[in-house]
């Protein structure tokens, strides 16, 4: 895809930048103690192509030239993710200091996300003192890097760790639970305002969370389709922005939650700097059929109260997601309509798009109209404050392992080579102009 329109003008100071995560980079696995993943992909059958993250693209060793790569892009900041698995082995947090120290000299501001997914092994989103453990770890955290690191993310996307983790079991740690997983989503909201009050307690200023969200579109007109599509619009998207933004859970969940809940909403709801919202694509929703249906390659069972349909005539990524920027202003104008002034300022944790090649001509042309979609969101009035593109680096792409290719950098998993694409070459040219 060919773009040839000038990138609209974004305001001076906006935050650009790349996104990662532990466990689909770093590699070394035998230098931090296992997490859920670990276990996960050891059993047969989990992960599409049989591979795991023992050595991923090994940022762990060679986390300087990906430093270097990011210099070069001339991004604003990057954001990483802090292993859990790792900060607990010994000298586990020694990387994260070289890393934030050579992101510093480079000029690019360090954004750790606290959590995001790889749960050390033995613990629990079921169980209510998982919460209590991850605040003790991001004080250990903060403690270590707060004198180098003002932005902060508390969890990833704690819908879809729930959702595809405990309710569908197709990620780690493999439960099939369907609504009996909602403990998890509550324990994991519970962390987020305990790691808020731990960064305050620290001297943090600048927290976020990073939800994903996407409009939820009804098949058709009808009651029962509209009905199955405001259920999955709670499901996905209320459930996890609601405690976090009104302190309230929508109607009928908070009853479902375990414990004292209402003093829970008053932790969870503790006020964040911004909100991170992370998007791919709308979902459209409908009534119930008799079979199950596929989302994004995976299979959701039949017995939930809707169905998830095709979105046709749409182009699609690698991945078979299907390619809609102007959902992304539709997102973002919904939740300001919405929340109104209980939405602090937007920042776009992840938007990316998995396509094979060197000469990801497609890639360009998503970002390209994402990046315009969040620019029209922003002049109706939206405060939008940064744009992260996921990813980096190609990576482990969780169940699917290494079959999808989101990175702006090529990765030759045989050798480790790091290759810049198009795509790169294009995002450098992007922030040259926007400054």
């Amino acid at each position: 895809m060919t773009v040839t329109a000038p990138m609209p003008r974004f305001p001076a100071g906006f935050l650009w930048g790349v996104s990662t995560s532990a466990h689909q980079i770093e590699g070394a696995a035998d230098e931090r103690e296992p997490s859920v993943w670990d276990a996960f992909t050891a059993e047969p059958g989990r992960v599409k192509d049989g591979s795991t993250a023992a050595v991923a693209c090994d940022h762990y060793h060679r986390h300087r030239e990906d430093v270097a790569l990011l210099a070069g892009l001339g991004v604003d900041a990057y954001r990483f993710s802090v292993s859990w698995p790792r900060v607990r082995a010994p000298r586990g947090l020694d990387f994260y200091d070289r890393l934030v120290d050579d992101l510093c000299a480079a000029g690019v501001r360090p954004v750790p996300t606290l959590f995001h997914w790889d749960l050390p092994l033995g613990l629990d989103w079921l169980e209510r003192d998982t919460a209590a453990r991850f605040a003790d770890h991001v004080g250990v955290v903060a403690e270590r890097l707060g004198d180098r690191v003002g932005t902060w993310i508390t969890l990833n996307e704690p819908a879809e760790h729930t959702l595809l983790g405990h309710a569908l079991g197709v990620h780690a740690p493999g439960r099939r639970l369907l609504f009996d997983a909602l403990p998890a989503a509550h324990h994991q909201l519970l962390a987020h305002g305990l790691a808020v009050g731990a960064l305050r307690a620290a001297g943090a200023r600048d927290i976020g969370i990073a939800n994903s969200h996407g409009p939820t579109w009804p098949a058709s007109e009808d009651p029962a389709d509209m009905a199955a599509a405001d259920f999955y619009d709670i499901l996905l998207n209320r459930l996890f922005a609601e405690p976090v933004l009104l302190g309230a859970y929508p109607a009928g969940l908070g009853e479902l939650m375990p414990g004292d809940v209402a003093a829970d909403l008053e932790v969870i709801a503790e006020p964040v700097d911004w909100y991170g919202v992370n998007y791919y694509a709308p979902t459209k929703v409908g009534a119930p059929r008799d079979t199950g249906t596929d989302v994004g390659g995976v299979r959701m069972p039949a017995e939930l109260p809707f169905s998830v349909r095709e979105i046709e005539d749409r182009p699609r990524t690698d991945f078979g997601w299907p390619v809609v920027p102007e959902g992304l202003t539709e997102l973002l104008t919904g939740f300001r309509d919405r929340y109104g002034d209980r939405l602090p300022p937007v920042i776009i944790t992840e938007n990316g798009c998995s396509y094979d090649g060197l000469d990801d001509r497609d890639r360009i042309g998503y970002l390209d109209g994402h990046i315009r979609a969040l620019h029209e969101a922003m002049t109706a009035g939206v405060d939008v404050r940064g744009y992260f593109v996921w990813s980096l680096l190609d990576n482990f792409e969780w169940a699917e392992g290494y079959a999808r290719r989101f990175g702006l950098v090529h990765v030759d998993y045989a050798t480790l080579a790091r290759t810049p694409k198009a795509s790169y070459h294009w995002f450098r040219e992007v922030l040259r102009a926007q400054r």
